[in-house]
Parts: structure tokens; C-alpha cells; sequence
């Protein structure tokens, strides 16, 4: 996974402590991670900690340009060999599957011409609501890969389907990814 650019998408879920770990495991992996985040999901972790793992600035604003001579959402689209979204809320599968393009999370996911891979984590009864099953058929449809939240003991009290994937095992997936043909083609 030496220099593959990943871009990692942010919403805003209590999982996003583990995107963090995951910022961290896939930069030991020697992976070139950059981080978008949406604003709620700065309520959770701030900037700091995900530049601080990846090394890189953290985007946040769609028009906070860090760079006057690029635009930062379709820069970073091009840019990644892959790009993963988590966690993805309920939310921000919505917008996508509806090609609402209203934050740099959001503007730069339709942007991309990158696999991008979705990682749910919500609630059980979200993750079940008949919406939520409907978006996700779409973003299916519409080429998107997902990686299934696990079960178990979820941060509102609940024990279902719903908790993002360990950062070790979505590493791991990005490893098998970046050997396979399909990435190769």
C-alpha cells in the first residue's frame, strides 16, 4: 500500500473516534491519507487529531481555499486512488444517493471518478429504516461499495447491526484492494 493516496471522508457519528485509528493504520501502512470532514462530525474529534495522524491538512469548507491556484474539492477528487467514507452517517448517504452536493464531503464524493467506498454506522432502527435501506440500494446501483457495519453493542445502548468495522479490518481490506486485479485495471 506504499504512496496509494487514500481519501477519507468524515461525517458526523460517535464512530468517528475510530476514523481516526483508521487514519492512523492505513498511514503505517504507508498509505498517503487525507481527510475531509463535515461539521458535525468535528462536534466529535477535531481537525487536529486527524492531521496529526495523517500528516496532512484536514479539509473542512468547500470554500476555504488553502490554495488559491487549485479548487480544493475536485483537486482532492482527482487526487485519491481510493476513497472511503466513514463513518457514513444516515445523512450523508441521503445526500449522496440523492446528488446533493452541499458541503466538501458531499461536493467532492460527486466529484470523484475513484472507487468510493461506504461505511455505514448508525443506530440498528436507522440502519433498518426503510430510507436508509432505499439509499443505500441506490448508491449500490450507482457503483458504490459498502462496507457492512458489524453487530454488537452500539453507543446508544442497543446491541445490533450498526457499528462501523474495526479500522484493522478495513485496512485490511484496502490492502487486498490495492493487490488486486480490479485495481490494477
Amino acid at each position: 500500500m506504499h504512496n496509494k493516496k487514500i481519501l477519507l471522508c468524515v461525517s458526523g457519528g460517535i464512530a468517528v473516534y475510530k476514523a481516526v485509528a483508521l487514519v492512523s493504520k492505513l498511514s503505517q501502512a504507508g498509505a498517503n491519507v487525507k481527510v475531509i470532514m463535515t461539521q458535525s462530525a468535528q462536534k466529535f474529534v477535531t481537525p487536529l487529531s486527524f492531521q496529526v495522524m495523517s500528516k496532512n491538512d484536514v479539509y473542512i469548507d468547500t470554500f476555504d481555499e488553502k490554495d488559491s491556484s487549485v479548487i480544493a474539492h475536485i483537486n482532492l477528487a482527482d487526487w485519491a486512488d481510493l476513497v472511503i467514507v466513514a463513518p457514513a452517517t444516515a445523512n450523508v448517504l441521503g445526500k449522496l444517493a440523492n446528488g446533493i452536493a452541499d458541503d466538501m464531503v458531499t461536493t467532492t464524493l460527486l466529484a470523484t471518478t475513484s472507487q468510493v467506498w461506504l461505511a455505514p454506522a448508525m443506530n440498528v432502527h436507522m440502519y433498518d429504516h426503510p430510507a436508509v435501506k432505499r439509499n443505500i440500494a441506490q448508491l449500490a446501483e450507482d457503483g458504490y461499495r459498502f462496507i457492512e457495519p458489524s453487530e454488537g453493542f452500539l453507543a446508544c445502548g442497543y446491541v445490533g447491526k450498526g457499528r462501523l468495522e474495526e479500522p484493522e479490518k478495513i485496512t485490511e481490506l484496502v490492502k487486498e484492494f490495492f493487490e488486486s486485479e480490479e485495481y490494477k485495471q
